[in-house]
């Protein structure tokens, strides 16, 4: 798989985990910043679906 075919990070280098282990940049957990570079596209595609959920919560 070529790199451009590669889902991207939502990383936006403000990189700080809240209490709840949650990115307060990206809205990822420090799990999926972990092992976001070993992910397949269709689980990275998940996390960003879980990622948009979050920012929505957070933007309440």
């Amino acid at each position: 798989m070529k790199v451009a075919d590669k889902v991207r990070s939502p990383c936006v280098s403000i990189c700080a985990l809240d209490d709840n282990d949650m990115c307060v940049g990206c809205h990822r957990s420090g799990d999926e910043i972990t092992r976001w570079s070993q992910m397949s596209n269709e689980e990275r595609q998940e996390v960003l679906r879980k990622v948009a959920e979050r920012e929505s919560k957070f933007l309440i």
